[in-house]
């Protein structure tokens, strides 16, 4: 992607965590920013450090409504949208049984339904200008799933399937996509946007139960930095042959590695079943 002129960057999710680094990061850099929340005001001082480059818009992701009245005003202030990042979502603690049908539902209209209809609504523009790049916020556990983040890791693997076949649909077109994967970095994501499953099950207490002790204790003291991770989004914006699969943390690296030598072994393991099922010549 050039980087001659002020690319135009469009971001959910930007009252705290990694939104509000890669916001400060890209005001930073010199570039043009929609920065979005669900509450506009909690953007301000970022539209004080450059307003004739900052644009704040009101965004709830599971208002189709909304995200295109805020499509519409980054295109009515700018032109264009070359970047778009997917950042908005949450995570949820509990055993898969713990979780009920509507925490699940509410989990996966931000997470997921939220993330397609955004990137939807960006589409159409980035496909007539033959150019854009969209950054999808997975997780590690959209990599490897973790007992008390069943249900978060769902979401995150569906982001991951879907940016995935994204990517080769867009492809032609000039369109980017790379897919996000922290680890445990110090945003509010394990501490006060964290939530839990409404239900707690005694029986659970060894799995998603413990899970949930050892992150109050962790929360505020992970190995990862938000304003690293910016600086290296920003670089694989500049590049010119982005990766579709981004790791961010040494945790997160440590994580993917197991994943992949886990799979490794049952494909090398199993090897002679699986071939075993097709009709014979």
């Amino acid at each position: 992607m050039a980087t001659h002129h002020p690319r135009v960057w469009f971001i959910t999710g930007c009252s705290s965590g990694f939104g509000r680094a890669y916001a400060e990061a890209i005001i930073a850099a010199g570039d043009r920013l929609v920065a979005t929340a669900r509450k506009s005001a909690t953007l301000d001082d970022l539209v004080a450090r450059a307003p004739d480059r900052v644009l704040a818009a009101s965004l709830d992701v599971t208002n189709e409504a909304q995200i295109a009245a805020a499509v519409q005003q980054a295109l009515e202030r700018f032109g264009r949208i070359d970047i778009l990042v997917n950042n908005a979502g949450y995570g949820l603690t509990g055993a898969i049984e713990e979780v009920s049908s509507e925490e699940w539902q509410r989990l996966f209209a931000v997470n997921v339904f939220g993330l397609a209809a955004m990137t939807r609504a960006v589409l159409p523009h980035m496909r007539a200008q033959r150019s854009g790049h969209i950054f999808n916020i997975s997780s590690i556990a959209g990599v490897s799933g973790s007992a008390g983040l069943g249900a978060y890791s769902a979401s995150k693997f569906a982001v991951e399937g879907m940016s995935e076949a994204l990517a080769k649909e867009v492809a032609p077109l000039g369109i980017h996509v790379t897919i996000v994967e922290p680890g445990g970095f110090r945003t509010e994501w394990a501490g006060g946007s964290m939530q839990q499953a409404t239900q707690l099950i005694d029986a659970y207490a060894q799995s998603s139960g413990r899970l949930r002790q050892i992150w109050s204790r962790f929360n505020g003291r992970q190995a990862g930095d938000p304003a690293r991770a910016a600086s290296v989004l920003l670089k694989v914006a500049n590049s010119a042959q982005p990766p579709l699969h981004l790791v961010l943390g040494s945790d997160a690296f440590g994580g993917v590695e197991d994943s992949l030598q886990r799979r490794q072994y049952d494909l090398q393991a199993w090897q002679e079943d699986s071939l075993s099922t097709d009709f014979r010549a």
